[in-house]
């Protein structure tokens, strides 16, 4: 197979840095900012930022439901931090009455916003990922954690006794910023995850 075009969530936060680290894992990346562009791509990630911010843009440039409908029927995605909240079904502490995170729907469970704190609270660790030989090191930035998972989301690592890193079918979750360390293999894993889809 050719590399997969994954597309990034653009409308915010480090998009530059994941389409550098997907290139680097193998796949064609490029940003989505539009309708036409996200119906494009074989995959996407959505980047680390504000998630109540980005819900707003999403329903404000007419992404929301496209996006929903497309994680419905098997769309592969990768959420980092925010992009973790917004793939949720569930979120607590969403935030006020139109301007809250609004849940994708694309891995079964309950996420927390800002669990581990606010900005000051940011932290790194080692971290064991399940199916990496070596600890991946962790930056978390006002960072989820996931406080429920459904019978079908496999946990992949944990933090503190918390669960933030989770996958569900084509559907990749963590709490952490990846493309923030020079370590590639959760991007190379999400693009395995892609071509194995495809």
């Amino acid at each position: 197979m050719s590399a997969p075009r994954v597309g990034v969530l653009a409308l915010q936060g480090d998009t530059r840095e994941h389409i550098a680290a997907l290139h680097e894992a193998g796949a064609s990346a490029v940003p989505v900012r539009r309708r036409d562009e996200l119906d494009a791509v074989d995959a996407l990630v959505i980047p680390g930022g504000e998630s109540t911010t980005m819900s707003h843009l999403l329903r404000d440039l007419d992404l929301l439901e496209p996006l929903r409908k497309r994680l419905a029927d098997g769309l592969p995605a990768y959420g980092a931090c925010a992009g973790m909240i917004l793939l949720a079904s569930e979120i607590l502490d969403a935030g006020s009455a139109g301007r809250e995170a609004l849940p994708l729907g694309g891995i079964d469970m309950t996420v927390r916003r800002n669990a581990f704190g606010r900005q000051v609270d940011s932290f790194e660790g080692d971290l064991e990922f399940f199916g990496l030989d070596d600890p991946v090191h962790a930056v978390f930035i006002r960072a989820p954690w996931v406080e429920r998972c459904g019978p079908d989301v496999q946990v992949l690592a944990r933090a503190a006794g918390h669960v933030v890193a989770v996958r569900q079918g084509p559907v990749l979750a963590t709490a952490f910023h990846p493309e923030m360390t020079g370590d590639r293999r959760i991007h190379r894993l999400f693009v395995d995850i892609v071509i194995g889809a495809a």
